[in-house]
């Protein structure tokens, strides 16, 4: 079951899972709108019986880039909405679903953000944090139903949101990329491999831990 705001590139990637001989459908979601969220996860459980694994892999950038002072309201309210409030709700709705299934694997992405100062992106690193929390204790509190809960911090990352950040900040992809031990920006696979291995039971024993998928950058 695959979610986004936009679902013409899911649309894509779900028939290539069904020429591929497997099952996929594509769906609109809007992370703000808890209703939304709602409505995909208990879409998932009523089409399948059961929910093995969530990745829940949303976020939106800060749209103004500067310290605390000059952060808006209504930006740390969309980074509250986006990046906190909606993993939170998916979580809660995803947990019911597995407890009904005997248990399953819960992925979150935070961000290198949450590991240190933000000076221009306060709003999104402090939700990002806030995240973290809430994965280590939704870890604890879920695993006696089976329910594993884990985190994945990814450095600069190539993807649009990058591409945002750089048409606010010009210049910002090449000192991310200065930052990086590996000199690189990591490919959107090269984080999705970690969370595939969090979510397997590979990672049987694996629960409240926020793993770092950075390049070094945070080391």
């Amino acid at each position: 079951m695959l979610a986004a705001r936009r679902v013409e590139t899911l649309e894509k990637l779900a028939a290539e899972i069904r020429g591929g001989g497997g099952v996929a459908d594509a769906l609109a979601l809007e992370l703000a709108d808890p209703g939304s969220v709602r409505d995909v996860v208990e879409r998932a459980g009523r089409v399948h019986g059961r929910l093995d694994g969530a990745f829940n892999n949303g976020a939106v950038v800060q749209r103004g880039v500067g310290p605390v002072e000059v952060t808006s309201d209504e930006d740390l309210d969309e980074q509250y909405a986006v990046n906190f409030r909606a993993h939170w709700v998916a979580m809660k709705a995803e947990a019911v679903v597995m407890r009904q299934g005997g248990g399953g694997a819960i992925v979150n992405t935070s961000s290198i953000g949450s590991r240190r100062a933000n000076p221009a992106l306060p709003a999104y690193g402090a939700m990002k944090r806030a995240l973290n929390s809430l994965t280590e204790t939704a870890a604890v509190n879920w695993a006696p139903h089976g329910i594993r809960v884990n985190g994945i911090t990814p450095g600069g990352t190539a993807t649009e949101m990058i591409d945002t950040w750089e048409e606010a900040s010009p210049g910002i992809r090449k000192q991310l990329v200065a930052s990086v031990p590996l000199g690189r920006l990591a490919e959107p696979r090269e984080v999705a491999e970690v969370a595939a291995w969090l979510l397997s039971d590979r990672a049987s024993y694996v629960t409240g831990a926020v793993v770092p998928v950075d390049g070094g950058a945070g080391a």
